[in-house]
């Protein structure tokens, strides 16, 4: 019986998997905050939830943010979720008309394409270089277009693993609020850096109003919490308050708020973050060894933060043709289309380093490897 969304056979390596194994989430941290929270005032967050999210639980995690951001959060402009999925879907809800235009970066995380067009929206993509969205000609990509929003990934993309500079964020920031457009900033990988820090979070510039910081504990602490976050000035925190959903039902979370809420009380979940950044470190080291080792006819960029490694294969290799002889091979993979709106990147792979040991990811990558030399022989 499945009980993860993630069911992989013992004998298949799956290295397009974008969450972290069993062996890195932490129950014992867990266990330890919810006796805490259970010894003190536990029983609120089995009721009803404030609608903005618990007030104890936003001051404490502006005060995270504001650690690691690069900027003062403010607990009144912070909207606590379930999950950076979630907060997406709500602001399309309410933000967001049917049949809008949506820009997205190209390529995109697929999993937001398919959120944005569950709500009919029309997605255009905007082009990206090694660092991000490309801000020359954006000005009049947004006249022609009109969009309603601009969904982007500005901190170790998913799935390229750029990031943009501060000077394409100010300028992004500043064409949007001209046109009226939305900005949505899905940032859940911002504390996931393995090198240099990255330029502050969108959330620094909620301020001016259009735009939508997403953070989520899903990638930094552990998914199946589904908590997360999102950072807007206060008249759009408020309309999101107010909508339908929260009404109804109240705050979103509570419970596992207030589980977070120890966690950050007792100060657990900083060591936690240095625990993660040591071990992604070595598996990328590990990683990037065995692809220069196993599959060197690949190219590809050593990640800086997130998850993922973006494979290029080698000319005249198509991904769609390589993954029924990785399957053979017992291995798994992302195909590069399917974070395209328009069908492209036939000749790239997204490659994970979160769900596996060392060990494991050099074997996959050495099966993988085996995979490409099969469809290089056959064409």
């Amino acid at each position: 019986m499945q009980i993860a969304q993630v069911d992989v056979a013992d004998d298949f390596i799956d290295l397009g998997v974008g969450q972290p194994g069993l062996s890195l989430l932490p129950t014992d941290l867990i266990r330890e905050a919810a006796e805490h929270r259970f010894a003190h005032d536990g029983a609120l967050y089995l009721q009803y939830g404030a609608e903005q999210g618990d007030g104890y639980f936003r001051h404490d995690l502006a005060q995270f943010l504001t650690g690691s951001h690069g900027f003062t959060a403010q607990a009144s402009r912070l909207f606590v979720t379930a999950s950076a999925s979630q907060a997406l879907d709500l602001i399309c809800t309410l933000f967001v008309p049917p049949e809008a235009v949506v820009c997205c970066e190209e390529p995109s995380y697929h999993l937001a394409l398919h959120l944005l067009r569950d709500h009919r929206v029309r997605i255009v993509s905007l082009p990206t270089d090694e660092n991000g969205l490309i801000v020359d000609g954006l000005n009049e990509r947004l006249t022609s277009l009109r969009p309603a929003m601009l969904y982007l990934i500005p901190t170790f993309q998913n799935p390229t693993g750029a990031t943009l500079p501060r000077e394409r964020r100010e300028r992004i920031v500043e064409l949007a609020r001209r046109h009226r457009v939305l900005i949505v900033a899905d940032e859940v990988y911002h504390c996931l850096s393995y090198g240099e820090a990255p330029p502050d979070s969108f959330g620094s510039y909620v301020a001016g109003g259009g735009v939508f910081g997403l953070g989520s504990f899903s990638k930094i602490l552990a998914p199946g919490l589904r908590l997360g976050w999102v950072q807007s000035d206060d008249e759009t925190v408020q309309r999101m308050v107010q909508s339908g959903l929260l009404d109804s039902g109240g705050g979103l979370n509570p419970f596992t708020s207030g589980l977070v809420r120890s966690v950050l009380e007792l100060d657990l979940l900083r060591p936690y973050l240095d625990f993660l950044r040591a071990t992604f470190r070595r598996r990328i080291d590990a990683m990037t060894d065995a692809l220069h080792r196993y599959f060197p006819e690949a190219t590809f960029a050593v990640p800086r933060g997130g998850y993922f490694f973006w494979l290029r294969l080698p000319d005249g290799l198509d991904a769609t043709a390589l993954l029924p002889h990785a399957e053979t091979e017992r291995v798994g993979v992302r195909l590069g289309n399917l974070f395209s709106s328009q069908d492209g990147f036939h000749d790239r792979l997204r490659l994970s380093f979160a769900m596996y040991d060392t060990e494991t990811l050099i074997e996959g990558v050495r099966r993988l490897g085996r995979a490409a030399d099969r469809l290089g022989r056959r064409r």
